[in-house]
């Protein structure tokens, strides 16, 4: 539906846009983990695995329009 691929892995939620070129793999790929934010109360949230906090793990639009705008295959995205 959106055009991206997923699937999971031990290290967490690997999404993947195959119609964009990589820079460091040959489609831009971000792996998801889920885990309590500590300056959010301790809610649940999605985080990259360099530790970037993306959206709380209940708003799962918010989830999708982050991971598409990291995906969309263009230099110098705003996290």
């Amino acid at each position: 539906m959106h055009g991206l691929r997923a699937w999971m892995s031990p290290d967490g939620l690997h999404v993947e846009n195959p119609e964009a070129a990589g820079c460091c793999s040959l489609h831009p790929c971000v792996v998801l983990t889920v885990g309590a934010r500590q300056d959010d109360g301790g809610q649940t949230w999605f985080f990259t695995t360099w530790g970037h906090p993306l959206a709380e793990a209940e708003h799962i639009a918010d989830t999708l329009t982050a991971v598409k705008a990291m995906l969309h295959g263009r230099p110098g995205v705003a996290l």
